[in-house]
């Protein structure tokens, strides 16, 4: 109610798990139903009872936090009750309404009910109908015949372990967050290629945005999966001291579930994001026809065969993309979208760095020529674990042209190229990061050549790199016959030759160091064997 002081922050309670300890326990709490379903199944199951889990404990925090405001202020403690079903008093501090029914303390006191599928569903639906931006977002699958009551109060129990609120300056939100994010890449690993859906990995979603650099304005993701493209252009705002409502959110996602998972996202991380009122297919329906985005971010399908084709769209500017595959229907999707000064990030399959069937080459001739692209980059293998196809990103720009304040540098018929491949690092034997420095380095590089404000705060200035970067005018391009990839462009990085030693003694001296090498080996394997002998073995 107004006229009272909020008091939103709150010391930490002792003994409250880490964040990595609550990944922990409701990963544990997955593998309840991993018997009974597949991943696809469980994901839906585990993260629409996680986001209820968390929004009643962000709930009864903001309850005690209320009670203790109003009693502190003098307020009768007969009128506390006015105050404690305010709703204003939750959703004015981003929390959302639990109506009573569909608080977690009263679901995990009946986990162990024949009926506590049926509970949860309705509790699910209480919350819906409570809270607009949630209309039609979270699952109503817990009361089917296929699932395993007695496996579902189990769930119920762990879940009830986790405590999301607590953590002292990290709020709820913030813990819930990792939680999810963290959950997304675990359940994207367990389907597969299936994942690739929903999931980017994380490193290359940071690749776009410091690339981007996304500080305000209107932000687009045509196939937005999830949502972590809008997350991390979050991300990066607060990291640069903006506010959440320093960029507005656009997206489109055309699978129903995926389209939920990424509602609960943005709910989860406070972002406001227009991802219309329903799934649908951007090239069938595009839910957003009027948009022109600043930035836009996206991970198309690779490849795809399966398209909602139209041969006389009007964003086939460039070219009518063939049928067999959308690739440059998406780019050009991307590129229509752009508003007068926007910029691009996308995620493609090598393929279309060079393909020239169907008449992908004509269109790829026609995109450069119009001067829109301004970057490519080779990515290094094994960065997606859900797909072995080799990866790339393009980078778009309506305005190559010095901007004052935000562009020094006229780039009008270059186009920045990027050798990444050998760059990453291995997390294990199936997938490769690309750890902080390497982000640096690549952005950084393109923003010397663009001469961006952070360029030039941070002292940098371009110059081209053998075997990584190299600044290309159009006209090379023309001989290369418009072929984009990076290779072809950067060449050979320079060996190191301060090495003085004449080659004859060299090779002389590796030639003795590899004998050696040799005899030791010989040397420990007749120890090994007197062992063995000695032990009978």
């Amino acid at each position: 109610m107004p006229g009272r002081k909020r008091k939103s922050d709150q010391a930490a309670l002792p003994g409250m798990p880490t964040t990595a300890e609550i990944e922990a326990t409701l990963w544990k709490a997955a593998d309840k139903l991993r018997g009974s379903m597949d991943a696809a199944q469980y994901k839906d199951f585990v993260l629409g009872l996680v986001f209820l889990k968390y929004v009643s404990d962000s709930f009864a925090e903001r309850r005690d936090q209320i009670r203790k405001e109003v009693l502190d202020d003098g307020v009768p403690e007969s009128r506390l009750g006015e105050f404690l079903d305010d709703i204003d008093e939750y959703t004015g501090e981003g929390v959302f309404w639990v109506p009573e029914g569909a608080r977690w303390g009263s679901l995990a006191a009946q986990a162990k009910s024949v009926g506590i599928g049926e509970l949860i569903d309705n509790a699910m639906d209480a919350v819906m109908k409570s809270n607009a931006s949630l209309a039609g977002v979270l699952p109503k699958i817990f009361n089917r015949d296929n699932v395993d009551q007695r496996r579902l109060g189990e769930l119920v129990d762990l879940i009830s372990d986790a405590r999301f609120t607590g953590h002292g300056e990290k709020k709820a939100r913030d813990v819930l967050g990792e939680v999810y994010e963290y959950f997304l890449e675990r359940f994207a690993r367990a389907e597969g290629k299936r994942g690739g859906e929903f999931y980017t990995p994380a490193s290359v979603v940071k690749l776009l945005v410091e690339v981007l650099e996304p500080y305000s304005g209107r932000v687009y993701d045509p196939c937005c999966g999830s949502g972590g493209m809008f997350v991390q252009a979050e991300k990066f705002v607060l990291n640069h001291r903006g506010k959440r409502d320093d960029i507005a959110v656009y997206g489109q996602e055309s699978n129903e579930r995926t389209w939920r998972l990424a509602k609960m996202n943005l709910a989860i991380h406070g972002i406001g994001g227009d991802l219309s009122s329903r799934w649908e297919d951007t090239f069938y329906a595009d839910k957003h026809p009027d948009i022109r985005a600043d930035y836009i971010l996206a991970n198309p399908p690779f490849n795809m065969s399966d398209w909602a084709r139209k041969t006389d769209d009007k964003r086939w500017r460039y070219g009518v993309p063939p049928a067999g595959n959308a690739n440059f229907a998406w780019l050009q999707h991307i590129v229509y979208k752009l508003s007068s000064n926007g910029s691009a990030g996308v995620v493609l399959a090598n393929g279309s760095m060079s393909s020239k069937q169907s008449g992908e080459g004509d269109i790829r001739a026609a995109l450069v020529e119009a001067d829109l692209v301004s970057c490519m980059i080779a990515l290094p293998p094994q960065l997606f674990r859900t797909t072995q196809i080799p990866a790339c990103l393009w980078f778009f720009t309506n305005d190559k042209g010095p901007q004052g304040a935000k562009h020094l540098t006229d780039r009008r018929g270059e186009v920045l190229f990027i050798d990444a491949r050998t760059m990453g690092t291995l997390v294990d034997r199936t997938e490769r990061i690309l750890p902080p420095e390497d982000l640096a380095k690549i952005a950084g590089a393109y923003h010397a050549w663009r001469g961006t404000k952070s360029a030039r705060n941070e002292g940098l200035t371009y110059t081209d790199v053998p075997g990584f970067c190299y600044s290309a005018a159009l006209e090379e391009i023309r001989k290369h016959d418009h072929i984009l990839t990076p290779g072809r462009y950067v060449g050979a990085a320079e060996v190191d030759d301060t090495d003085d030693e004449p080659i004859t003694e060299k090779i002389e001296r590796l030639k003795k160091e590899l004998f050696t090498h040799f005899d030791e080996s010989a040397r420990l394997e007749q120890v090994v064997r007197d062992q063995l002998e000695r032990l009978d073995v």
